[in-house]
């Protein structure tokens, strides 16, 4: 997937950057998404929250580790569930999307960021474009057409 496709690319060979994400759903089906902090690239935007992996770690560990500083939760299980390739202006990101369904805390958001608990179609905007397949295989398996 190519996200911004009209504007230019940082570099012309890129490698991958890896990063886990936490699609987290409740009992009632809804699912957390969460701005990007003030600072970062696309500053505002709705996703799924998670971060990059550190060398050596596993797409677990790193969701693991990276909700626990981002949103104050510790979670259950949470294998891969799909993984996306996005081509960024910035960077190219391999997204390892994750399901959790359990997980213990409060959610806190440290790096000042909004949440939201939506249902699809989501009321909040604008999405990161690489979280919008999501929502799409997440509508594909609720038997829903719009995201």
């Amino acid at each position: 997937m190519v996200a911004d496709a009209d504007q230019p690319r940082t570099q012309a060979a890129r490698e991958p950057v890896d990063v886990a994400v936490g699609i987290l759903l409740d009992a009632a089906g809804r699912f957390l998404l969460t701005t990007r902090p003030p600072g970062k690239v696309y500053a505002g935007y709705w996703e799924f929250p998670g971060g990059k992996l550190e060398a050596g770690e596993t797409v677990e560990a790193a969701l693991r580790r990276e909700l626990q500083e981002e949103i104050g939760l510790l979670i259950g299980p949470a294998p891969t569930w799909r993984t996306q390739l996005v081509d960024y202006p910035h960077a190219l990101v391999r997204l390892h999307f994750c399901k959790v369904t359990q997980w213990q805390g409060v959610l806190h958001m440290h790096e000042g960021q909004a949440f939201a608990w939506e249902h699809l179609p989501v009321r909040v905007a604008p999405v990161l474009p690489g979280t919008v397949p999501v929502l799409r295989w997440l509508a594909e398996e609720r038997g829903l057409r719009s995201i």
